[in-house]
């Protein structure tokens, strides 16, 4: 019966949240931008009768948007829709992948940190400020271009390169817990460390770690899309930056304006969307965050 009440009372607070969410102008924007590209890559093999890799016959070589191909061709033939629906996939996947595995390392981080003190957060804070010195999208570069060209290798670069902004913002927020009454109580009552971080302090700072969260899928989108545009990406992965890659290698981007207009504005459309929709989150969680 406990458990029921609990959950009852949990959907009452998603419902109130969702409320606030789509009576905010910014989250319910983010919300229209975003969902059709969500259905998009959830729904590709339906909406496509091609396959991204499929190539067509000299006929079908940069052919302008038509009957049969509504997007158009690119210079092997390939459906344009085809290859934009697909890559909503990609480019989604990488945004959503590596913003969970760099929020969840610079939570950690940012917990470990504030909680000890010391010279633990000495050396972890001198880290993240190391790595936030350093120019983001060209260090990136440098290292996409030892690692070699993989979707994996993407991930694995902006995981490891984007947790710092957000652990010294969780480490802000432990030092101020820890001078909280509830948090002395549970310290004079002996809890552990461990019980200490992850039920009693994470759950005061998930609100602000969500909407990074979401404002980190955004920039790992736009990252992964420069990645491909500049040649770094996984060509055996079509996203939308390898669209535009390929299209640019072709030499008649400027004449095809059917295959590069469309992945062009949906990362445009996507990044703003998650923007749109972190800023609302952090407005309705984080209310004292609110920009004036």
């Amino acid at each position: 019966m406990k458990r029921l009440k609990g959950l009852t009372k949990e959907l009452l607070k998603l419902k109130g949240f969702m409320k606030e969410l789509l009576s905010n102008k910014y989250g319910l924007a983010g919300i229209v931008l975003i969902a059709p590209f969500i259905i998009m890559a959830v729904f590709a093999p339906f909406l496509t009768s091609y396959g991204p890799y499929e190539t067509g016959g000299l006929k079908e070589i940069l052919l302008p948007p038509c009957k049969s191909h509504i997007l158009g061709t690119d210079d092997m033939g390939r459906d344009v829709w085809s290859q934009l629906v697909y890559g909503a996939r990609i480019s989604l996947t990488v945004g959503f992948l590596a913003s969970a595995i760099g929020i969840c390392i610079g939570t950690t981080v940012g917990l470990v940190a504030g909680f000890y003190g010391g010279i633990v957060d000495e050396i972890l804070m001198r880290i993240v400020d190391v790595l936030l010195i350093m120019p983001f999208l060209p260090f990136v570069i440098v290292l996409a271009a030892v690692l070699g060209p993989s979707m994996w290798n993407i991930i694995f670069l902006l995981a490891v390169l984007g947790w710092p902004t957000d652990a010294r913002l969780v480490r802000s927020q432990v030092l101020s817990i820890k001078e909280r009454p509830f948090f002395e109580a549970a310290v004079c009552i002996g809890e552990s460390d461990l019980k200490l971080m992850f039920f009693e302090i994470l759950p005061c700072v998930l609100p602000i770690v969500f909407a990074e969260t979401v404002l980190w899928v955004a920039n790992a989108i736009y990252s992964e899309a420069v990645l491909s545009f500049l040649g770094l990406g996984d060509p055996t992965h079509i996203s939308w930056g390898m669209m535009l890659n390929f299209a640019f290698s072709s030499g008649v981007m400027a004449k095809a304006w059917w295959w590069v207009y469309p992945p062009g504005m949906s990362i445009a459309f996507v990044v703003l969307g998650f923007t749109f929709l972190g800023s609302a989150i952090n407005e309705i969680l984080s209310p004292k965050y609110k920009e004036v």
